[in-house]
């Protein structure tokens, strides 16, 4: 801490206290004198000593999986190895055309790769970018370094929002306080002195200081813990979790099926064992919806990167389904809807105080804090210190206090001792004071009172002794993209709620500039109701709210889930660590401090609050998209069950062979449905969504299946000879293509021209197929007669008709 100059003053305010400047200060107040000894740190030779032992801090923090997790997790699934076994069968006893469905999985599982490392990709090179450095002291000079350069035994200073990046012992403390809670679960911020440990895993929330490193890399307390929740991860997603249902109840349908088929096809019947073996393979494969997964995979990977581009870090891949799903979004005002810093407009003196001698205290104050945030630096712009001063008590801002303050000598063996902070806080209510800030409040200007207190900084209630010296009037600079953001979410029906420790009154009139619905309407948190149900009532009314403390906005963001919504919470500043831990979503922004990125899902590394309409449309695009290619997959899997328990009961061929349903799936499913995931799609998400797909995938397959076999079964009256299963088949598969095509057509709605035309040109393709000679060889499909042909028209249509009106009886009485 520097010297301070000596400012001569008459010293008329009342009961001003003095200190020997030279005595030493009691060791354990929270609010320390400066330190006096600076460690010089490491020498360079001792860095490369430790280096050589291996003593560094090895753990590999990373944003995304390996590039072996990822080819592992898309190679070696359940449905490949199923798959996989059955294209190794197809590939000895039937024609290569019954072996494509392998060749299609391969060619999925490359696409997965592929798209996943490009996502990864993007995320690493976004992290880079978004990773905070601690600095540390070597050879005397502070210097930033990454924090896998860290060694054992580095000296790393700390300030307020800092995060402790390994474990270690206080080496120095100037009024240092560490918040534990996230590894504690104790919400108090726990004041350190000299020799204390820290742990990695805490961040500091007021004052400063320096620790020594004792445990690192993997030795450290969170090291395991800070590494998993740092990773890449396709966990709590409702998405996933409901596909992984639906594939466990799919498991549990197809495996006693396809045993009941293989009976059926190799023992009961005398056809060729071949021919038996490639039917039974053509019945199995159908009911695995395994591009299911990879689409899933493929939508989550493009989102990241499209974000990416958009200088967005997205932590856990989850989130971009998560803040779709988000009906109230709390914004913290400093930093998301203002920009960080702020110009002194006015300075106030009140009660005759000397405006030369305001100013010189100013300046002294500013210079007083080794770190200090937006307020403070703005005015230390305005006022340069007064080098006679000398600080030789500070207490740094704390968002839970809501001022700061510093004992001075002055010099002339007077000292002197002044709070800088919130008006209402350090004034009584009564105070006339307060009557003449309104004003200013009103028109969105932040004020802050500079006050001569005669009491101890440390004592609790040293605001009672409080004698207004001076107003700071501060001008907030509007973020120029808020108010377009703000009625994006209004249009989008989340509820935007504005949530700040700031006055009330002006934290309202900066949301009422920006045109946020119910901004007229403050409320100060003060007087919030402690219980939850009565404070979640309160927040449904209410639009803006100030005063509020550290531990209210967990609280809040706490009621609001209570309540039955999904919360996001924005925030910069170390007072919005906790309520980002709490929330649904955690949105930090990139000039935040190193806590708030660390438990932020999302990071918008370009500070601009007007990224997240993006982040949400990518989401409603991911989830609304998925839905639809999910319903094409399951109706398939439905309609393939169904048609092999129909072929089991009635002891007869199974209808097709593996390259009718292969070509069947790319057609109606497989290529439509990639484009369809990837379309835009604003639809606002909604939940339960395996009941969603289910109830159209259900009756879907019911009448595809039902359609099909009655075909089937007519062509196989109807056709007699040596060649009359190839007949029979053709005509199913007409029937089933023409049903399948029908509910690719509703899942395609709304159309746009590309939705028509993506179902155009499917058609075109089968009907490619059925006349064009070489086409029909290979795929063994030819239509034979009129009569059959015409009549799998007319059952297809009729099908076509009972899975439209199915699915509307569905939409009114299974509303989801």
């Amino acid at each position: 801490m520097t010297q301070r100059a000596k400012i001569e003053t008459d010293g008329s305010e009342p009961g001003r206290p003095t200190i020997d400047a030279g005595a030493e200060l009691d060791p354990v107040h929270p609010a320390q004198a400066p330190v006096r000894h600076r460690s010089a740190g490491l020498t360079a030779t001792e860095v490369a000593e430790r280096v050589a032992r291996g003593e560094v801090n090895d753990v590999p923090v990373r944003s995304s999986r390996s590039t072996a997790d990822i080819v592992r997790g898309n190679v070696f699934t359940r449905f490949n190895a199923i798959i996989g076994v059955l294209w190794v069968i197809m590939l000895v006893v039937a024609p290569i055309q019954d072996s494509l469905f392998g060749f299609v999985i391969i060619a999925n599982t490359g696409i997965g790769i592929i798209q996943e490392l490009r996502a990864k990709k993007t995320l690493d090179s976004l992290a880079v970018i978004g990773e905070t450095k601690p600095t540390v002291r070597r050879d005397g000079a502070a210097t930033e370094v990454h924090m896998s350069e860290i060694v054992l035994g580095d000296c790393i200073e700390l300030g307020p929002g800092d995060k402790v990046v390994v474990d270690g012992e206080v080496a120095e403390a100037d009024s240092l306080e560490i918040d534990e809670s996230l590894l504690t679960g104790e919400a108090d911020p726990v004041v350190k002195k000299r020799g204390d440990q820290v742990m990695s895993g805490s961040f500091v929330v007021a004052g400063g200081g320096a620790f020594t490193a004792t445990r690192v890399g993997r030795e450290a307390y969170a090291a395991q813990l800070a590494e998993e929740a740092s990773r890449f991860t396709l966990v709590r997603s409702e998405l996933r979790s409901g596909i992984s249902t639906i594939l466990k109840y799919v498991t549990w349908m197809m495996v006693p099926t396809a045993i009941g088929l293989v009976i059926s096809q190799l023992f009961v019947k005398d056809a060729a064992f071949k021919d038996s073996v490639a039917r039974t393979v053509g019945g199995i494969v159908p009911m695995i919806p395994e591009g299911l997964v990879l689409l899933t995979s493929v939508a989550f990977a493009i989102g990241v990167i499209r974000l990416g581009r958009r200088q967005c870090l997205v932590q856990e891949l989850p989130a971009i389904e998560g803040l779709a799903r988000v009906d109230v979004v709390c914004l913290d005002k400093t930093g998301t809807l203002t920009e960080g810093g702020m110009d002194v407009t006015e300075l106030r003196p009140l009660n005759g105080s000397d405006e030369t001698y305001v100013r010189t205290v100013l300046g002294a104050l500013g210079e007083s804090d080794p770190r200090p945030n937006a307020s403070l630096q703005a005015i230390i712009d305005a006022y340069p210190d007064n080098e006679d001063w000398r600080c030789v008590r500070a207490l740094p801002f704390s968002s839970a206090r809501k001022y700061s303050g510093a004992t001075f000598s002055e010099g002339d063996g007077r000292t002197s001792t002044w709070l800088l902070g919130a008006p209402d806080v350090l004034l009584p209510d009564d105070d006339p004071v307060l009557g003449e800030i309104d004003g200013l409040n009103q028109q969105g200007l932040r004020v802050l009172l500079l006050a001569n207190v005669t009491g101890e900084l440390d004592d609790p209630d040293v605001t009672a002794t409080a004698h207004a010296t001076a107003l700071v009037v501060l001008e907030q600079r509007l973020r120029p993209d808020a108010a377009d953001t703000l009625a994006y979410f209004a249009e989008q029906n989340v509820a935007a709620k504005v949530i700040s420790g700031d006055n009330a009154v002006s934290v309202g009139a900066v949301a009422e500039k920006l045109g946020l619905p119910g901004a007229e309407h403050t409320v100060d948190a003060r007087r919030l109701p402690a219980e939850r149900n009565e404070m979640s009532k309160a927040l449904d009314k209410g639009a803006v709210f100030g005063r509020v403390t550290p531990q209210q906005k967990r609280g809040m963001v706490g009621a609001l889930q209570s309540g039955g919504h999904t919360v996001a919470m924005t925030g910069d500043g170390v007072n919005d660590v906790l309520a980002l831990k709490d929330a649904d979503i955690g949105v930090s922004m990139g000039s935040g401090s190193e806590a708030t990125k660390a438990v932020a899902q999302i990071v918008l590394l370009n500070n601009s609050f007007s990224t997240l309409p993006a982040v949400v449309a990518e989401g409603r695009r991911v989830i609304g998209n998925i839905t639809r290619v999910a319903t094409l997959f399951l109706t398939k899997t439905v309609y393939s069950v169904l048609l092999a328990i129909l072929v089991v009961c009635t002891g007869i061929e199974y209808p097709f062979l593996p390259r009718h349903l292969t070509l069947l799936s790319t057609l109606t499913i497989g290529a439509p449905a990639f484009f369809l995931a990837l379309a835009p799609n604003k639809e606002r998400a909604k939940p339960h969504f395996v009941r969603r797909v289910m109830r159209y995938a259900i009756p879907g397959g019911i009448v595809a299946a039902s359609a099909t076999f009655a075909t089937y079964l007519l062509a196989r009256a109807h056709y007699s000879g040596p060649d009359a299963l190839s007949a029979e088949t053709s005509a199913a598969t007409l029937t089933l293509f023409l049903v399948s095509m029908w509910v690719l057509a509703i899942v395609a709605r709304p159309y746009t021209w590309w939705r028509i035309a993506l179902v155009a040109v499917m058609g075109g393709a089968f009907l490619l197929v059925l006349v064009v000679p070489w086409l029909q060889d290979f795929f063994a499909l030819r239509l034979v007669g009129t009569t059959m042909p015409w009549l799998a028209v007319g059952i297809a249509a009729v099908g076509a008709v009972l899975v439209e009106v199915a699915w509307r009886l569905v939409d009114r009485r299974f509303p989801a």
